[in-house]
């Protein structure tokens, strides 16, 4: 490849990575034509990129950004495929389902999610816990409607049972 190529090819990478706000690198090279076009799929469907891409070119565009991925570096060996997202949970939540169905691959490597980096297959349950940034307003939206449904209850039931007693006391008057 010449060295012009591979240039072009370290901006594209570099640009996609500023794009998405997280990224995962797995190893899925011993996937078979069938589970790979799967994995494809099920990443097209949640709105994950997949890349394939060499150890030293992602290397050269992770130094080309602003930030400290030293970390990382040491996951870049073997065949390595970069999920790319920004729902910081999804591409774990995905690779535990794959793994379900084969226990070995595909196999998480590392991932950088919210400016914190993560690295070795144990991680993967602790990233796939995280709640994305839509669940954790969501949380916070019920948290915030919580005590107004509670006033509101209150207020109601006690307006039928004030009703109520007004209803009565007229009756009894009569």
């Amino acid at each position: 490849m010449k060295k012009e190529d591979k240039g072009i090819i370290i901006e594209q990478i570099a640009n996609t990575l500023k794009e998405y706000g997280c990224f995962y690198l797995a190893e899925t090279a011993g996937l078979d034509a069938e589970k790979t076009s799967e994995l494809r799929a099920a990443c097209f469907k949640q709105d994950i990129k997949l890349m394939v891409v060499k150890n030293t070119l992602l290397h050269k565009a992770l130094e080309s950004l602003e930030g400290d991925y030293s970390e990382i570096y040491g996951a870049l060996k073997g065949s390595t495929s970069v999920l790319f997202s920004n729902v910081g949970n999804a591409p774990a939540k995905l690779l535990k389902s794959m793994q379900k169905k084969d226990q070995t691959l595909p196999r998480f490597k590392a991932a950088y999610v919210e400016e914190t980096i993560y690295v070795g297959e144990d991680q993967l349950e602790t990233l796939s816990n995280i709640k994305s940034k839509n669940e954790l307003i969501a949380d916070v939206v019920a948290l915030l409607q919580s005590p107004a449904k509670n006033v509101i209850s209150a207020l109601q039931s006690g307006g039928n049972t004030l009703h109520g007693v007004l209803e009565t006391l007229s009756k009894k008057e009569d």
